[in-house]
């Protein structure tokens, strides 16, 4: 039992840091955005959320091509291929003179990390599956969450000490240790019995499967739209803490404090979530995050950025209540195509990060006096995947009522 807990835990660990180069390629670059912008010749400062938001566009279509592929090929290869594909993006990153090539850098990046982020989710449904999957979803994203909070601080720290170009290459090194311990440590976890024959319609007969699964669509959307009204927090907090309220040096404590609000729903979730289930979790997450944004916006329509500490406050119980949906959606989504794992977790993927960014930069761009703008979004979001959520719910009852008239 021992070696068991001690295999789970580094499973979850592993998952986890596959998951946080991602995280680390995202957030230690935030404290950087406008030296970078003044670096590459941006004119306008917004366009520094590009730097953010397109790398989700690379998460996004990475997975369309990786996911098929490990279910045909096995989870561990397409990790290494797309670990390869981020370095090589890194090195464009670094050398980039203009917005355009450093856009290009950074879809690429994420085109890259999109193989282990994606095969990560898939390897979990392949281990496990229901409410434990999304147990151990919860416990890999407070790992994860880790990196979020550390990451604008080590790069504000290598900002005063070096330059943007060094957060790049931290970058790789940490890719690079996360690859030799999962080539190291980590089975494969689809079997060679349970692979599919990599054929030209294997994508489109994956599509087909899951567009019959309602639920999956439904809760697919729903992350999609969570997704977005999180990627402008990201794309937009540099500009809210530093430049709306001049809090450069106290900007990666904030970040981090925010990330810790997450963190903690997220730990949570591992418990309450075997207790009530994913479903009235999600229910209650996406009504508090609807009402939370309903109440700041009431307060404060017809005034100016309010104390920071008062921001922060309703911040932070904005992001406890996602901290209780990123896992739950997910894992929801995926519940019903686990003999597809890789295919519906790029789907998915895909879909939702799609949505997600088009949100994000539509939002991003009327945050530049005040932060009104991020809980207008969030309440729009957050609107919408509750009416989905109702539909879901009723759908499923008639169901069961069919099925019970049919007995």
């Amino acid at each position: 039992m021992l070696k068991k807990n001690s295999s789970q835990l580094e499973f979850i660990a592993l998952m986890a840091s596959l998951m946080s180069v991602v995280a680390l390629a995202i957030d230690a670059l935030l404290p950087a955005l406008d030296l970078i912008g003044i670096s590459i010749g941006t004119e306008n400062i917004v366009d520094n959320q590009l730097l953010i938001t397109m790398i989700f566009l690379g998460l996004g279509l990475g997975p369309l091509f990786f996911g098929p592929i490990s279910d045909s090929l096995g989870r561990k290869p397409i990790v290494f291929m797309g670990f390869g594909i981020f370095i090589l993006a890194s090195f464009i990153c670094v050398y980039s003179e203009s917005l355009e090539m450093m856009v290009a850098g950074r879809i690429l990046q994420g085109i890259g990390l999109s193989a282990p982020r994606t095969i990560s989710i898939a390897m979990v449904r392949d281990t496990f599956n229901g409410d434990y999957m999304a147990r151990i979803m919860s416990f890999i994203t407070v790992v994860f969450l880790l990196i979020p909070i550390i990451a604008p601080a080590m790069g504000k720290f290598v900002l005063d000490h070096y330059n943007w170009q060094a957060i790049f290459y931290i970058q790789l090194i940490f890719s690079l240790i996360v690859s030799f311990w999962f080539w190291k440590r980590q089975p494969e976890t689809l079997l060679k019995e349970q692979r599919l024959k990599f054929t030209s319609h294997i994508f489109i007969d994956g599509v087909k499967e899951i567009l019959k699964a309602k639920r999956t669509i439904g809760f697919t959307v729903i992350s999609g739209f969570v997704t977005g009204s999180f990627m402008v927090y990201l794309s937009t907090a540099q500009q809210i803490f530093q430049i709306q309220y001049d809090l450069k040096e106290q900007f990666p404590y904030i970040f981090a404090g925010i990330a810790i609000a997450i963190g903690t729903a997220t730990f949570l979730n591992g418990t309450l979530v075997i207790k009530f289930g994913m479903e009235k979790m999600v229910t209650a997450s996406l009504v508090a995050f609807f009402g939370i944004s309903l109440i700041y916006i009431i307060l404060f329509s017809s005034s100016a950025n309010p104390e920071i500490g008062v921001l922060l406050t309703f911040l932070g119980l904005q992001f406890f209540a996602i901290g209780f949906l990123f896992g739950n959606l997910r894992a929801l989504a995926m519940e019903p195509i686990g003999h597809i794992a890789g295919i519906g977790a790029a789907i998915t993927g895909f879909i939702s990060t799609i949505m997600a960014v088009p949100i994000s930069t539509i939002i991003g761009r009327f945050v530049s006096n005040t932060a009104l703008p991020l809980f207008i979004g969030f309440l729009f979001c957050s609107f919408l995947a509750l009416l989905i959520l109702i539909y879901l719910k009723v759908s499923k009852n008639k169901a069961q009522l069919s099925l019970k008239d049919s007995i």
